[in-house]
């Protein structure tokens, strides 16, 4: 990390997302539906409101990823946010991830995952994957990162979630 926040390593620098990220945000947000939810960019950028921490990953110069984290107790009615509000007092929620298909395997996720690991205070790290329709790639990636489930919810039908923690402290 340098003097002013931002994280280095080769050819990846991760940085605060800003407002003037959120049209390119919105569009990787988009690519990578169904493994995110589909937002208007309207929807996004209340969800960018609410977030205690936002991130962008950067190659080239180029927005290539980013996470959306909130903590508990937020204006936010999504079932898998209130099922952690419901159970826990203190932890960080990510409400979304999502990285460029040029860009995925160049250990973007891991870099933004260990910024808010070091950011947040929160002694839980928790988020979802598919379960049904199924993010094979995501449960095998949160597995490695130390998620493990805690329970699963059906979201609507024919839409299952896996709930996931991590401990930070």
């Amino acid at each position: 990390m340098n003097e002013n926040g931002v994280v280095t390593n080769a050819d990846v620098i991760v940085r605060d997302m800003t407002l003037d990220d959120l049209n390119v945000v919105h569009a990787i947000n988009e690519e990578n539906v169904p493994a995110v939810g589909q937002e208007t960019f309207e929807d996004l950028r209340a969800i960018f409101e609410v977030c205690s921490i936002n991130l962008v990953a950067e190659i080239d110069g180029r927005v290539r990823g980013f996470c959306m984290v909130m903590p508990p107790s937020t204006d936010y009615s999504s079932p898998n946010y209130l099922y952690f509000c419901e159970r826990h007092a203190d932890f960080v929620y990510l409400d979304r991830v999502a990285i460029t298909a040029d860009a995925q395997g160049r250990g973007i996720g891991p870099m933004l995952y260990r910024e808010v690991e070091r950011r947040s205070t929160a002694p839980w790290f928790a988020l979802e994957v598919n379960v049904k329709p199924p993010n094979e790639g995501s449960m095998r990636f949160h597995a490695r990162e130390g998620f493990v489930e805690v329970d699963r919810l059906e979201t609507r039908p024919g839409k299952i979630v896996s709930l996931m923690m991590k401990p930070l402290r």
